[in-house]
């Protein structure tokens, strides 16, 4: 069952990510939800990629071993973020966006590698790197918080599918 979960899990967990950052960008839900986001992302994450080390130890895996392991601080930057919120020592958006613009942006960089390296499903990582760069811009240049969760969902469809094919063909 554990293997189950760590095969699968992250393609329901990264759309329901994005989902969560976009509600809150459009106050669906409150920053607090967010914040145990944050905190249960940066669990699962240690967890995820303690389980899987042997098992993403060279090729393709290895690259998105490396994303995670990247991506582990910037999640982690987004918890010190919440935290620090109304604080006033330390810059609590700049953190807040570390974690928003590093989780966007990582990923493109596992998706070129792997893009590179396998024939099946190549067009489809391609796409997810340009939709994490493509919705990263979007992000940072939208004028209202509709127009940023405009840029979380092209972000959040990109990586989705990517994660989406890598579930169902490997």
């Amino acid at each position: 069952m554990f293997r189950s979960i760590r095969a699968n899990g992250p393609a329901l967990l990264v759309p329901a990510a994005w989902l969560v950052v976009a509600a809150a960008t459009l106050d669906v839900v409150s920053a607090h939800t967010l914040f145990v986001a944050h905190v249960v992302m940066s669990v699962l994450l240690v967890a995820f990629v303690v389980a899987s080390w042997g098992d993403m130890a060279t090729g393709v895996l290895r690259a998105w071993k490396l994303v995670i392991l990247a991506g582990t601080p910037v999640t982690l930057a987004g918890v010190a973020g919440f935290l620090a919120l109304g604080d006033g020592v330390v810059p609590s958006n700049a953190l807040l966006a570390v974690s928003l613009f590093g989780w966007a942006l990582l990923p493109a960089a596992g998706f070129v590698h792997t893009s590179r390296r396998v024939e099946a499903g190549a067009r489809i990582y391609a796409a997810g790197a340009v939709c994490c760069v493509v919705g990263a811009i979007a992000i940072a240049a939208a004028p209202s918080a509709a127009w940023t969760a405009v840029g979380l969902a092209v972000v959040g469809a990109g990586q989705t599918a990517g994660i989406l094919d890598a579930t169902l063909r490997y």
